[in-house]
């Protein structure tokens, strides 16, 4: 490989060649009003009568690229979908690049485009952002970080504070799709069919249905430690327990058939493009149909009800066989690097 294929410890070095790094493959491909100027930050207007929500994430997945996805594609959906479960509407993104040494530009200019594909899936803008690079061997090749700022208007989310006893447990489609599709690239496995991510900017879903249905409660997209962390995080913070139907939980056969060859869990699988909704019981069909009528809400469906009767902090799951068992937190990684 040419030299000039690949990344070099002077396109961090804030001089002409990380200028030329950035005017020929990163400007062009994210090209907006803010990166124009040049600066060292970008002013925005806030929109009156709007709450300012701010998340940041890094991103640090092996392999870089996986099927239905990338780190690029992956570290915008991330960030997105942070601030979509806060009732947000995603307004603007930073992207801070660390590459190492003797990077492939061709696999750079790849990723650069993957997340300039999702922002405009998102209908988002990336505004500013930073290049460092390391010597070989110390980066993996590429980490990304996010940061994002995102408006909410009116109270929709209200959160887990307002949470109560007999509301519907709601997943917005099958789980478990990204952290298979990761661990099947990264190790190479030979399943007969291809485990792709779900990974999806979920701004737009989750716009209709609070616009259809402000009395939704509580929203969380299950990343790492998936359904089972993010239920958990919910029943420990509001002192409630959830109660979960394994025969109502969307897993596609090819998912569950890896998880069982893995010996993994599909409850505890990451997902990045699904969310959790808690909803009054009343408002369950409804919000079920309105996540349905979008692409990435078709596999919708109603899993659990908070309980009426319950012992604060615990998540129970109905079992196949007719019993019932506790779906604990998640203690350390099954699978490290999935996001």
């Amino acid at each position: 490989m040419n030299e000039n294929d690949t990344i070099k410890l002077s396109h961090g070095s804030g001089g002409l060649q990380m200028q030329d790094l950035l005017r020929a493959r990163v400007w062009p491909r994210l090209d907006n009003e803010w990166l124009r100027e040049q600066g060292d930050a970008a002013v925005l207007a806030c929109p009156a009568g709007a709450q300012a929500v701010f998340t940041t994430d890094s991103f640090v997945v092996q392999p870089l690229f996986f099927p239905g996805g990338d780190i690029g594609h992956l570290s915008v959906c991330g960030t997105v979908n942070d601030l979509a479960m806060m009732g947000a509407e995603p307004a603007a993104l930073s992207l801070a690049f660390i590459l190492e040494t003797g990077f492939p530009v061709e696999s750079f200019d790849r990723i650069v485009e993957s997340i300039a594909a999702t922002a405009r899936a998102a209908c988002v803008a990336i505004v500013t952002g930073d290049t460092k690079v390391v010597e070989r061997g110390h980066a993996d090749g590429m980490y990304i970080t996010t940061s994002g700022l995102g408006w909410k208007r009116g109270a929709a989310p209200t959160g887990w504070r307002t949470v109560e006893p007999g509301d519907a447990v709601i997943v917005s489609g099958t789980l478990g799709h990204h952290g298979v599709a990761v661990l099947a690239a990264r190790n190479k496995l030979p399943f007969a069919t291809e485990l792709r991510t779900d990974a999806a900017p979920l701004n737009g879903m989750v716009k209709a249905l609070l616009d259809a249905h402000p009395d939704v409660r509580w929203l969380r997209d299950p990343t790492r430690g998936g359904l089972a962390a993010a239920l958990n995080e919910l029943a420990e913070q509001a002192g409630i327990e959830v109660v979960i139907d394994e025969a109502r939980v969307p897993v596609s056969p090819d998912v569950r058939g890896a998880a069982e060859v893995l010996g993994l869990d599909p409850l505890y699988l990451a997902n990045e493009g699904r969310c959790v909704v808690v909803c009054p019981d009343a408002a369950a069909a409804g919000v079920v149909a309105c996540l349905r009528a979008h692409e990435h809400g078709a596999g919708a469906a109603r899993i659990g009800t908070v309980a009426r009767r319950a012992t604060p902090g615990r998540v129970l799951m109905k079992t196949l066989l007719g019993g019932t068992r506790i779906v604990d937190m998640p203690s350390g990684e099954q699978m490290p690097r999935i996001c």
